[in-house]
């Protein structure tokens, strides 16, 4: 199955005001949709992220994919690489680490290669689990993740979720979530408000649901220091702590003397970075994510790497999709050493899913792994019309969320570790 042709569709659906380390979600988050077509006539799908400068790199490699079999996924990742010629991308809002030269591959490779296993499970009529080994379980767990936020953008009227700027805030925001979806373990993105009053909100969320695993992530806002006061007031309450602090060295730091494991999705982001991490035991926990780990099969080899070392597994969210929830459903259906429920955001974007409903739902928090060919999705041609009408009218080309949080906060400035 040759590929013929490559179309790239920038995006732009509405995303909540969901505040964070680096500022605020604006308006509109942004994707690239990406469509592999072959000349046997089956097209497959990825989803990857929307910046301008990733978006100019998917438009520079995209033309060397064509003639390749649809198979040929080793040598897909060379013709990547060599197209690049080395460049490094970058992004403004530094949630995901420092991005490499062979991170930079792998994140624009990784969205290709998800189209061509749906490709490959189309034509054999086998979902794309079983192209990663098959189903070792057949729906897959996700966690409610909370944000504080604001009632609406300002200047517009309140959003369906309302404010979350305490304790009580995100106690309601969780109920919410919870009586929707089901989940049965809860997230809070931190690193927003001084640590003693995310250590509250955590609490007024353990008296709320008393049974639930709770996980903390302030995305490196903290020094070590900071980082271990408060491990200690929320021993025995947190699941796990995700980056409380930055650089391996840091994280090692605080780990030495957690007493909850620390989980990672920011100083541990490429192969290259597991093995500083192991000999220092900075993590005990990697948040894998294909989006930048280079897609499903080199994510599964990174599964068998935290099976070596015992470091235990989960998945990282960044504002997406169904194209993206259904490729993290089959990894994750395929992973026998997934220790926790997976993070998702798509509860805050699911309004404007570019695919066909019907397929992927929540039931007790867990999505089932979709049966049909391939993905087992298929976009809808309207949606996707509409979003990339969007983004030609909305105005933003990269995300900003420091730029964004400075409209109103004109003394605002991004500090990690800010406590």
């Amino acid at each position: 199955m040759k590929i013929t042709d490559v179309v790239l569709t920038p995006i732009a659906f509405r995303d909540p005001p969901l505040l964070n380390s680096a500022g605020v979600h604006e308006p509109w988050a942004l994707r690239t949709i990406v469509e592999i077509h072959t000349d046997e006539g089956i097209c497959g799908i990825g989803e990857t992220y929307g910046d301008i400068g990733h978006l100019e790199r998917l438009r520079t490699v995209a033309p060397a994919l064509v003639g390749l079999d649809a198979y040929e996924l080793g040598p897909m990742h060379q013709r990547v690489a060599a197209a690049l010629r080395g460049q490094t991308g970058d992004d403004k809002h530094g949630l995901t680490g420092k991005i490499s030269a062979p991170g930079t591959v792998d994140r624009v490779y990784s969205a290709f290669e998800v189209a061509c296993l749906d490709i490959q499970g189309r034509a054999v009529g086998r979902p794309v689990v079983d192209l990663l080994g098959g189903a070792v379980r057949d729906a897959v767990p996700y966690s409610a993740y909370l944000f504080y936020k604001w009632a609406g953008h300002p200047g517009t009227e309140p959003d369906q979720w309302g404010e979350a700027l305490d304790p009580v805030g995100v106690v309601s925001q969780a109920r919410q979530l919870i009586d929707q979806y089901g989940f049965g373990s809860i997230k809070l993105k931190g690193g927003v408000f001084p640590p003693e009053q995310e250590v509250d909100a955590v609490r007024a969320l353990r008296d709320a649901f008393p049974n639930t695993p709770l996980r903390l992530d302030p995305n490196a806002a903290w020094t070590p220091g900071t980082s271990l006061k408060v491990a200690e007031d929320l021993d025995g309450v947190l699941e796990y702590l995700e980056d409380p602090t930055p650089e391996i060295a840091g994280m090692a730091e605080v780990a030495a003397k957690a007493p909850m494991p620390l989980a990672t999705n920011m100083c541990v982001v490429s192969f290259e970075h597991v093995a500083p991490s192991v000999a220092v035991n900075a993590v005990q926990v990697i948040l894998s994510d294909h989006h930048y780990w280079g897609g499903l099969r080199r994510s599964a080899h990174l599964a068998s790497i935290c099976e070596a070392f015992d470091i235990g597994l989960s998945m990282h969210s960044n504002s997406h999709l169904g194209i993206s929830l259904a490729a993290m459903t089959h990894l994750a259906a395929a992973t026998p050493n997934l220790n926790y429920a997976c993070d998702t955001h798509y509860p805050w974007n699911a309004a404007d899913d570019v695919v066909v409903p019907g397929v992927l739902s929540f039931v007790d928090g867990s999505v089932a792994v979709p049966a049909g060919p391939g993905l087992g999705i298929e976009l809808d041609r309207d949606v996707l019309g509409r979003l990339a009408e969007n983004y030609r009218t909305c105005g933003l080309v990269q995300r900003d969320d420091t730029g964004y949080m400075r409209k109103f906060e004109p003394t605002y400035e991004r500090k990690r570790p800010r406590w």
